[in-house]
């Protein structure tokens, strides 16, 4: 199980890698979001996995501390976080991407602007 959740991260992180290098914007905003989504896996990760077993246990009977028994909240915590600034971070660069297609006519990241629409601004 655990090898699949890792190499699942792994995946989302090459494919997310991948898509940000390519030089059209829309992909730029794909890569993106998949390195959130793997990035969230990974610090969710960070706390524990634990297949089948509830995230507060049973006192035994030989006692122990309650905080011992319950599972750390910290990285849930971050996750929704995360996802949050993840969400904020796509709408930046999807409006900045949609911006550069309304003002340089593509949306590639290496467009120039065209020379045909500059000069019937100067006039």
């Amino acid at each position: 199980m655990l090898w699949l959740f890792a190499g699942s991260i792994g995946l989302l992180m090459g494919a997310g890698a991948y898509l940000v290098l390519r030089a059209h914007g829309f992909s730029v905003v794909l890569g993106l979001m998949l390195l959130t989504y793997a990035t969230n896996l990974f610090v969710f990760a960070s706390g524990g996995l634990q297949v089948g077993q509830a995230p507060v246990k049973a006192p035994t009977q030989s006692g122990g501390n309650a905080i011992e028994l319950m599972a750390d909240p910290l990285p849930q915590a971050l996750v929704l976080t995360a996802i949050v600034i993840g969400f904020a971070m796509t709408a930046l660069v999807l409006v900045l991407v949609l911006r550069a297609l309304s003002d340089l006519g593509s949306e590639r990241v290496d467009a120039q602007p065209d020379q045909s629409r500059s000069g019937e601004e100067e006039r």
